[in-house]
């Protein structure tokens, strides 16, 4: 092991002199040499022809790698459209949009309470709009259909209709917007109804209805909420065809009244709980019959009329 150690620092120059003698008087040098001497015979440094390499090199050069045609994913493209569409959408809907919207269906009503506390009933197939964000400020809403109102006092109240506009300070009133008809009537307080530039101001008792765009007089009523709110509908001098535009919303059902004069005038009420019930009691003070097949209803005239 101490001839090894030496062979190394005689490698390095690190020997004395005397450990130098004492080394080359070993025959482990000897052996040693004769084995560098056997092996580096054979370690032969590859021949490089450098002109082959240098043109060889420059042509590398001048090929250009064929460019790879990656195939676009349309799907993939598709789905991270909608996703952002999507998300889009949920970003207006969650920052920006403030409309509050309610909406009743066929034969349904509902109760709701506004941010002032005002309380609204919703009629079937009704739908009611408000902006939350600038309610205390601005209490303005959009109809289509029927509801009655309980207001809170406070700001002008506003109710926007396609046929007209009802104003109030804090009252009781009811307003029905359906096709061709506009009715208000008020329970409570003092409400400001205007059609086509033109404003009528109704007190407790009084109504104001347009049918097919002509103004009619009517007599005072004599109630406290509207009867729809209890399940009935009652009309006074209304044509019978807006009559049965009211029955098809309370029992979803479709009426064939092609035979039968819809300009009769019908006054009475029916109830929201029987359909036959309620056909009867539209139908045998008109001297009209029906019949009913599943959700369709014809009306026809009574044999020999």
């Amino acid at each position: 092991m101490e001839e090894n150690n030496n062979i190394l620092k005689w490698f390095n120059n690190d020997l004395s002199k005397s450990e130098e003698e004492s080394l080359k008087q070993s025959k482990v040098l000897d052996d040693t040499l004769l084995k560098i001497e056997h092996y580096s015979k054979h370690l032969n440094a590859p021949e490089v022809d450098a002109n082959n390499a240098l043109s060889q090199f420059k042509s590398r050069q001048l090929k250009k790698k064929d460019t790879k045609v990656r195939a676009l994913n349309y799907k993939l493209i598709y789905r991270v459209a909608a996703m952002l569409a999507i998300m889009l959408c949920a970003s207006y809907f969650i920052f920006f949009n403030n409309t509050v919207d309610y909406k009743t269906d066929i034969a349904q009503t509902q109760n709701l309470t506004l941010p002032d506390q005002s309380e609204v009933i919703l009629n079937a197939k009704s739908k009611l709009s408000y902006n939350k964000k600038n309610w205390d400020n601005n209490r303005n809403l959009d109809l289509k259909g029927e509801a009655y109102f309980k207001v809170e006092k406070g700001q002008k109240f506003t109710v926007n209709t396609n046929a007209g506009t009802v104003q109030v300070l804090g009252t009781q009133f009811n307003v029905k917007q359906r096709n061709n008809y506009f009715e208000v009537q008020c329970y409570e307080g003092l409400v400001a109804v205007t059609n086509q530039n033109n404003t009528v101001k109704l007190t407790p008792g009084k109504t104001f209805r347009i049918i097919n765009g002509v103004v009619e007089n009517l007599d005072d009523f004599n109630a406290n909420a509207p009867s729809w709110i209890n399940a009935e509908s009652s009309f006074v001098k209304v044509p019978l065809s807006n009559v049965i535009k009211e029955l098809e919303i309370q029992y979803n059902i479709t009426i064939d009244y092609k035979n039968i004069d819809t300009n009769m005038l019908f006054t009475g009420a029916f109830t929201h709980k029987d359909k036959n019930i309620a056909l009867q009691a539209v139908t045998i003070p008109l001297n009209i019959s029906y019949k009913i097949d599943g959700k369709k209803v014809t009306f026809y005239k009574y044999e020999g009329k």
